[in-house]
């Protein structure tokens, strides 16, 4: 079990590091516009990627 999260872990550092690297300009503008959002509305994204993240591991287990 520990391995798996740390290799489900290092999957996610490898996978969220491809578009700064890839498209620097492009990260940088997705950042601008998060910081100019709401509270709420970023509270949002993290509960509608938590749960598209929980409904892959369900259908995929």
């Amino acid at each position: 079990m520990g391995r798996t999260l740390l290799l489900a872990f290092a999957l996610m550092l490898v996978l969220e590091g491809v578009i700064p690297f890839v498209a620097p300009a492009t990260w940088r503008e997705t950042f601008s516009r998060l910081i100019r959002m709401a509270d709420g509305q970023i509270r949002f994204v993290g509960f509608a990627s938590m749960l598209a993240g929980l409904v892959i591991l369900i259908v995929f287990s």
